[in-house]
């Protein structure tokens, strides 16, 4: 009796969902990508990427359990671009993830591409462009899927949906450049021209009173974390990153780019005022303010016949700390990892320009896309060395417990994102708090039922601890979300079950679609052209598309490699002549024989792992691939 106690909820989610499968639609959307003026804040009028004339580009809304498809044609003439589908996992469908480079070319001018996939998640999710910071042009928008058996349906009489997003007056083709290379110093991150709700400013949101609303809320923005709150009333939190959570009552908020909450709002049963909510943007990342402001207005509108009234003075920002919040079903911590990776955030200034590194490795794409590259390398897609240091790879096994250590070294926080998965955040520091302790931590010091997110902060100066179970073969981008860093660098590549991924008939059989992307840029991806399905050649791609050199000989300036360049030569080197010691034969003509003949090299900079424990050493690797 017990048992079937047990299974009976079980049983009625499983039958439910398996429902809902059956009764799935398909949502066709189409996206043709133009350019488009925009003018948000009434100060400056510029071109920003929309969709099919307009911007901003429309709401994604579907079901869970339907099929999306959603064809994006480029008509922007100058830029390539392609579509990411923030926070949903793609299981199955890693080809549909949307970074180009990495699980795609990306879509030229006048090239279409067609992405469809399952809505296997619900919740509040977000879409953007994954081109070159092409999304803080604008093309970037809202991704709902409704839940049918949402465990608090009962709970809220209607949705309101909100956006807060940074703004620039000038085009990331100019910004970035800018950026990068700076005056010769450390760059300083462009400060945002306006804050945005809704993209617009002075939004307003009619209400009723007694009502109690599920206010989604999205950070769509390209840098600015978001304080984030509503005058006079209360925000009971019951989901983050599309993961629903314990409800959970906060006065403020704060969201990082790329963060998603939904709260519950209840209003007020009078009808004497309207109230004010703010979006303040987090000043502490800008290094120069300068005349921006900071803050975004906007306000539940209960009368409309009352004025809007002027929000309060705040003394502090007190958001709600995320990692005290649970998940909703109380998902208890995963212990003892089975790999541990540390990745340490820092930035550097070199030949002109700024980068940042996860690990002394300033991301470059590769010229083949990575996934192309764990489908067609056989056993060698195993080795990470195979990807190109370039991409900074991990390869990791399935079903595996995975920690990921980030120790940000840098002076601003870092929001970090990873596509394909949510992890549990078990542990953070205070900013300044330093590394991550751990000789002197255990599985009992943390959290027991860790919240579950997407997308972290990670304090300046502190540590964050992430840990997720490696159930979904693909490959997959961890990066900062902030688009100036990830853009000079702050990525890493996580190739997740390679052999298993090709044995994947769905990603080996290669469209039209994906062929014709491929081919406009120049690369030939070795396939059957009877049956359109990718070779194993064996053969890895690991050149760099774009700064490959500079990156790498920016690394080369970095103190650190250095000095453990010239450790390791120092090392060799007293090895040798220990060597030739403990042998009797030490003396300096012989010695200077013996390494002429015997060929002695020392270690390369090329040869150094960044992942001693798993993996051997890597070189980097000269792309082939067999027409």
């Amino acid at each position: 009796m017990q048992l079937a106690a047990c299974l009976c909820p079980l049983l009625l989610l499983f039958l439910s969902r398996f429902i809902q499968s059956v009764a799935a639609d398909t949502v066709f959307y189409r996206f043709n990508v133009t350019w488009a003026r925009a003018n948000p804040d009434g100060a400056f009028s510029r071109p920003a990427v929309g969709v099919n004339g307009q911007w901003p580009p429309p709401k994604i809304e579907a079901n869970f359990g339907d099929e999306i498809a959603i064809t994006v044609l480029n008509l922007l003439g100058n830029q390539s671009t392609s579509l990411h589908f923030h926070g949903l996992f793609m299981n199955g469908t890693t080809h549909m993830d949307g970074p180009a480079q990495v699980s795609q070319c990306s879509i030229p001018p006048g090239s279409s591409f067609t992405y469809r996939f399952k809505a296997e998640q619900a919740g509040t999710f977000w879409y953007h462009s994954h081109v070159k910071g092409q999304y803080a042009d604008g093309f970037r928008g809202p991704l709902i899927i409704h839940d049918p058996q949402n465990p608090f349906r009962g709970d809220f009489d209607e949705e309101i949906l909100l956006s807060v997003s940074d703004w620039y007056h000038q085009e990331m083709a100019v910004l970035l450049p800018k950026y990068k290379h700076g005056n010769g110093m450390m760059s300083k991150e462009p400060v945002p021209d306006a804050n945005l709700l809704n993209d617009t400013q002075n939004l307003q949101v009619t209400v009723t009173p007694d009502k109690t609303y599920l206010v989604r809320i999205i950070n769509m923005g390209a840098f600015a974390g978001q304080y984030f709150w509503i005058e006079d009333h209360t925000l009971t939190i019951i989901e983050l990153d599309g993961s629903y959570t314990q409800p959970t009552t906060a006065e403020m908020i704060y969201l990082s780019s790329g963060q998603r909450c939904s709260f519950l709002l209840t209003t007020k049963s009078e009808v004497g005022r309207n109230y004010p909510f703010m979006a303040s943007m987090d000043r502490s990342l800008f290094m120069m303010a300068g005349h921006v402001n900071a803050n975004a207005t906007g306000w539940l509108v209960y009368d409309s016949s009352q004025p809007l009234s002027s929000p309060s003075q705040v003394d502090e920002y007190n958001p709600i700390d995320d990692m005290t919040i649970s998940p909703y079903d109380q998902t208890p911590l995963l212990r003892k990892p089975d790999q541990s990776i540390r990745l340490n955030i820092n930035m550097k200034h070199a030949n002109g320009a700024s980068y940042y590194f996860f690990n002394d490795i300033a991301y470059s794409s590769p010229e083949v896309p990575t996934l192309y590259t764990a489908l067609t390398s056989g056993e060698s897609a195993a080795h990470f060395a195979t990807y190109g240091m370039p991409c900074n790879p991990w390869v990791l096994q399935r079903n595996q417990v995975i920690e990921v250590i980030l120790y940000n070294r840098h002076m601003t926080n870092h929001p970090v994102h990873i596509h394909g998965h949510h992890f549990q955040a078990i542990w953070r520091s205070e900013p300044g708090g330093g590394d991550f302790p751990s000789s002197t931590m255990t599985d009992d010091d943390f959290r027991q039922i860790p919240v579950t997110r997407d997308t972290i902060v990670v304090p300046n100066g502190g540590s964050v601890v992430i840990r997720f179970r490696a159930d979904n073969p693909g490959v997959w981008l961890l990066h900062c979300h902030m688009e100036w860093h990830a853009e000079t660098g702050l990525a890493a590549t996580f190739i997740e079950a390679p052999l298993d991924l090709q044995q994947q008939q769905q990603l080996r059989h290669i469209t039209a679609d994906q062929l014709t992307l491929c081919t406009a840029a120049g690369i030939e991806l070795p396939h059957d052209s009877d049956n359109a399905t990718l070779e194993q050649t064996g053969n890895p791609a690991a050149v760099a598309s774009e700064s490959t050199t500079d990156r790498q000989r920016a690394l080369s300036y970095t103190p650190g490699l250095f000095v453990l360049i010239l450790s390791g030569l120092f090392f060799v080197f007293t090895g040798v002549v220990a060597l030739f010691w403990l042998r009797g034969c030490w003396r300096p003509h012989a010695f200077q024989y013996r390494r002429l003949k015997e060929g002695v090299e020392l270690a390369s900079p090329e040869e150094t792992s960044h992942e001693p424990r798993t993996t051997p050493k890597s070189r980097r690797m000269s792309l082939m691939v067999d027409p």
